[in-house]
């Protein structure tokens, strides 16, 4: 049997190299949100992307010890890739030795039609139905999809400042029309920058979403805020942490008001019973 030293290497570099950055934030996800329990049977989304890649080579690391006791399939869509697009996703699995299994939509014919200009977020929209119902097909309870630390701190941002509210992207959530089936986000303390390392180390060139609109033809508020945290670290010592534990201090007693099941609720209703 040929040994395929190239991916020893990439596979030996996340548990060692790359342990601090990647490895141990993945199982402190795991672990301090609890995201995975026995007997899970969790399909890892691949887009194609570093994020998703890098996903599932931790998920793979975790299989291998059976320490969590789940089973995990690689699940990929192709919504409508050119074919070097196509290519280049299976290329990258192979080299990676992820296990993909791929299946056709047209989920960019759709959402371009029906959003016009502005189809990403319909998109987004689709592709995630799309696979909860390919997971649901797989046998699989859970999708786990790559969003890491830098998303969740740009999530809070953009809503706060574009949306004006509070939001920010959970490590974990019950899917509504989905029966028995939840949504986990381990890579949420990794940082993108050290994503990028670990995938230039690999020397994959992965790909960006894959559709016309990724090319810089859609203004991007993400870009902007990322840029505007890239700005503030210079000024503030741990800014963007800062930003991600503000997600978990929510003083309930010094906001205007709150959001609960869809209904506002104002300062004013509790007021009077509060300690003076």
């Amino acid at each position: 049997m040929q040994i395929n030293m190239d991916l020893i290497n990439i596979e030996r570099a996340l548990i060692t190299r790359y342990r601090d950055k990647l490895y141990r934030k993945f199982i402190k996800a795991i672990d301090e949100y609890d995201l995975i329990k026995k007997h899970d049977r969790i399909a890892v989304c691949i887009s194609g992307g570093k994020d998703s890649l890098t996903l599932a080579k931790l998920f793979q690391e975790i299989e291998r010890h059976k320490d969590y006791n789940i089973s995990v399939k690689y699940i990929a869509m192709d919504p409508g890739f050119t074919k070097e697009n196509l290519k280049a996703l299976k290329d990258d699995c192979k080299k990676l030795g992820i296990p993909v299994d791929i299946k056709k939509s047209d989920v960019f014919a759709v959402s371009e039609k029906l959003g016009k200009d502005k189809p990403c977020y319909l998109c987004a929209r689709m592709r995630r139905g799309f696979l909860y119902d390919y997971a649901q097909e797989q046998g699989c309870n859970k999708i786990a999809l790559g969003h890491h630390f830098n998303d969740v701190i740009e999530t809070i941002l953009l809503n706060v400042l574009y949306g004006g509210e509070y939001k920010t992207m959970m490590p974990k959530l019950k899917a509504k029309n989905y029966r028995n089936m939840e949504l986990i986000r381990p890579m949420v303390y990794i940082e993108e920058q050290d994503i990028a390392n670990y995938i230039e180390y690999s020397q994959i060139k992965p790909m960006s979403c894959g559709c016309k609109f990724s090319l810089g033809n859609v203004d991007s508020k993400r870009k902007e805020v990322k840029e505007l945290i890239s700005k503030l670290k210079i000024q503030f010592n741990n800014v963007d942490m800062n930003i991600y534990r503000s997600a978990e201090n929510v003083n309930i007693d010094y906001i205007l008001g709150y959001k609960k099941a869809n209904k506002k609720h104002l300062f004013l209703e509790t007021y009077e019973d509060r300690d003076n």
